[in-house]
């Protein structure tokens, strides 16, 4: 993958982070995204650069138009391609329907679902014209199946699963492959405001017995942008230990 150059939104959290690494790994140039956790993806640039790998920090607000617009003309003045993109920025909202806030429905969907939409809308034209390219949604598990009291984040997890098949469908003729990734119970920061109890449990209910790492998802990303996974597209890959 020497040369190539991948964009990792989302890079500050657990599994954004993972994702980079192993896209590092495998000698991508790697943009790392974040907003308000910039300060975690610039300790991850020094990291990487340390080691000898090429990463980049770059920042914007997904869910805003113009700051994503910024954001990759920046990333294409200085890189002028993105090869691959690997979209893991997300929030979550756990909460009775009728009890949620306007604010709260457009915070979730617009960094989930428009962030995602921005991104591609911006970056796509470029593997057009090239004629080559992939990009990896990260969806969840609720997305296929939706979960109670997380209304908001089940619709947007799955408005990502339609945004990736149509896309394969509109992409692949001009050779860019858009696939999804929907994780089960993977241990994250996201994850700490479940008691040890709750994730005790969730274990238990997850075939494999255990919670995911952020690396079994970033390993399933690595695998859809590399040539290995040059025939697949349209598809959404569970990362969930068999929970679903």
């Amino acid at each position: 993958m020497r040369g190539r150059i991948a964009l990792v939104t989302g890079a500050s959290g657990g599994i954004g982070e993972a994702c980079a690494r192993a896209l590092a790994a495998q000698g991508y140039t790697v943009l790392l995204h974040a907003n308000a956790g910039i300060a975690r993806v610039r300790a991850l640039e020094a990291e990487l650069r340390a080691q000898g790998q090429d990463a980049h920090a770059v920042q914007c607000d997904v869910s805003d138009s113009a700051d994503v617009t910024r954001m990759c003309g920046e990333i294409l003045s200085l890189y002028h391609r993105v090869d691959a993109l690997v979209l893991c920025a997300g929030v979550s909202h756990t909460g009775l329907l009728c009890d949620m806030t306007d604010g709260e429905w457009a915070r979730v969907m617009g960094v989930n679902v428009s962030g995602a939409f921005y991104v591609i809308r911006a970056l796509a034209p470029g593997m057009v014209s090239r004629r080559s390219g992939s990009i990896v949604t990260i969806s969840s598990m609720w997305g296929r199946s939706g979960a109670s009291c997380e209304a908001a984040y089940s619709a947007s997890k799955a408005a990502l699963i339609g945004l990736t098949q149509a896309l394969a469908k509109e992409l692949g003729p001009s050779g860019v492959r858009v696939n999804c990734i929907a994780p089960g119970v993977i241990d994250t920061r996201m994850m700490d405001e479940h008691s040890d109890e709750t994730k005790a449990i969730l274990a238990d209910e997850t075939p494999l017995g255990r919670l995911g790492r952020p690396e079994d998802v970033a390993g399933a990303a690595a695998f859809l942008v590399s040539d290995a996974a040059g025939f697949i597209t349209g598809q959404v890959i569970g990362v969930d230990g068999g929970y679903l």
